[in-house]
């Protein structure tokens, strides 16, 4: 392996874009007066990367595109990571892939996703874009031979978008990663690893719950978010079944209750959307049961929470249950110099994940069928919603 470049060099240059990416960060926070929710950065241990081992000596060849105003093409670390080289940056307004091209120390850069595609030298590409742009964009990665990770959600409430990338994706033999920033959470992430050696059983019942209440104050791309039906973005606290799993969810019913927010009124918004909170009950792949609720409209304490109850045991903060004899569970180590980053230190985690997966030739842990399953179950939820709680079938994806 290639030790030319030492640690203390390599850490002295990763800091210099991980600083820049903290004064963007507190730069719209004093702008807008609070931080966005969510990407508040986790603290750092300075010690954490020391028993990192490279799988690989290689670098991947990336390019990111999508900057906005939430500066999230720069929040996942790839400009950091040993194994990532940031070749080429695009976003649609020249200011913002400049600054994006300056925190990711890369020189080239691109008007727009249809003209990155063309670069044959780039192997992946981070899609950080508009959420109804996601499934075009990351098919126009995938047709053009790379790999692609993409922000959430997978798909922007078409049930026809789902199947046609659902397509693509398996008729390809890139790489597809949804960062579905819950399976790395710390409680999720031990969720899933308890659930896997056993110490939960069968899955009774489990609980996520998504509380944004700024969704209409953060600034998009065309204001794709102000009005958005909460369900659609749901993936965040469907992940607290399906993260934990693998599985699925196969029907449900959901209530809405109209927004007092302006912005929030049917009138007010592209989608006509009525709903301000959408509490959806999901019959689940293992025959158990889960409450997914997402929310604009309640102040006070935000963000994701899970809860699950198994046949043996139960995730409430911390385990308990019948086995005792359970491994310690901690998150990957991440190598020196990328960040953990915001919501709860999943950033650093989802593009090592990434990374490791194109390297290892692996499936990478939230593919293409877990994406879909996320997602979908939403658009379902918010047609029920739009029924008064009718019972629908959700499609299912299995690779």
């Amino acid at each position: 392996m290639n030790h030319s470049t030492s640690r203390r060099s390599f850490l002295q240059a990763v800091s210099l874009g991980a600083a820049a990416v903290g004064a963007q960060g507190a730069a719209y926070a004093q702008e807008k007066g609070k931080t966005i929710e969510g990407f508040e950065e986790a603290p750092i241990d300075p010690n954490a990367s020391k028993a990192w081992q490279p799988v690989s000596d290689r670098k991947i060849r990336v390019g990111i595109v999508g900057y906005g105003v939430c500066r999230f093409g720069a929040s996942f670390s790839f400009q950091d990571h040993p194994n990532v080289e940031v070749v080429a940056v695009s976003d649609l307004f020249p200011a913002r892939c400049a600054q994006l091209a300056k925190i990711c120390r890369c020189e080239k850069t691109y008007p727009s996703l249809e003209e990155m595609v063309k670069d044959d030298s780039i192997e992946a590409i981070f899609v950080a874009t508009d959420a109804p742009s996601h499934a075009r964009h990351c098919m126009e990665v995938l047709r053009h031979g790379k790999h692609v990770a993409t922000a959430v959600p997978a798909v922007y409430g078409s049930l026809e978008d789902a199947e046609e990338l659902f397509e693509v994706v398996k008729s390809s033999d890139r790489k597809y990663m949804m960062f579905e920033t819950s399976y790395f959470h710390e409680d999720l992430y031990a969720m899933r690893a308890i659930y896997q050696a056993g110490g939960l059983g069968k899955l009774l019942y489990s609980e996520g719950e998504y509380y944004h209440d700024s969704v209409e104050l953060i600034d998009s791309y065309k204001g794709w978010r102000i009005g958005m039906p909460p369900q659609w973005y749901g993936t965040h606290s469907n992940a607290y079944h399906t993260g934990v799993t693998g599985g699925s969810f196969t029907e449900v019913t959901c209530l809405g209750t109209p927004s007092a927010k302006e912005l929030l009124q049917p009138a007010n918004n592209a989608y006509k959307n009525p709903f301000g909170t959408e509490i959806a009950l999901f019959r689940t792949s293992e025959g158990g049961m889960a409450r997914m609720a997402v929310s604009w409209d309640t102040p006070g304490v935000s963000g994701v929470k899970g809860r699950i109850r198994g046949t043996k045991g139960t995730y409430y903060g911390e385990y308990n249950g019948h086995e005792k004899n359970l491994p310690a569970v901690t998150r990957p180590i991440l190598p020196p110099g990328v960040r953990p980053g915001g919501h709860d230190g999943s950033h650093g985690q989802l593009t090592h994940e990434f990374v490791n997966a194109i390297l290892e030739d692996r499936k990478p842990v939230v593919d293409i069928a877990q994406s879909l399953n996320l997602t979908v179950a939403g658009i379902v939820a918010h047609q029920s919603a739009l029924k008064d709680g009718e019972t629908l079938k959700i499609p299912q994806y299995k690779i």
